[in-house]
């Protein structure tokens, strides 16, 4: 077991080397998680802005067809909404300016 342990040490020729080595292993994790963590967050803030845009896109197109069947009816005079058309006669009680005065 101790020939399995001394295999995986630095060699201990230099201990200069051996500096170098561990130096450019912490560097090299360090680019790596700091390359990770700015794709991580370009990827979160694509999904984002992705999902606002759709977000906004159907919310505009809700509005735009709900407003369309406001004021589309159907035959049998009612509109879309459920809400039913009250039909009413009327009569003009002043005097007409177009008419004679004595009727």
């Amino acid at each position: 077991m101790t020939q399995q342990l001394k295999q995986r040490q630095f060699p201990a020729g230099n201990p200069l080397a051996n500096a170098l080595v561990v130096v450019v292993g912490v560097l090299v994790i360090a680019v790596s998680f700091v390359l990770g963590l700015v794709a991580l967050v370009a990827l979160v803030t694509a999904a984002i802005v992705l999902a606002a845009i759709i977000g906004v896109r159907v919310w505009w197109l809700k509005r735009k067809l709900g407003a369309g069947q406001n004021y589309t009816a159907n035959h049998n005079g009612e509109s879309a909404t459920g809400s039913e058309i009250i039909e009413g006669e009327f009569r003009v009680v002043g005097p007409d300016k177009g008419r004679d005065s004595t009727e």
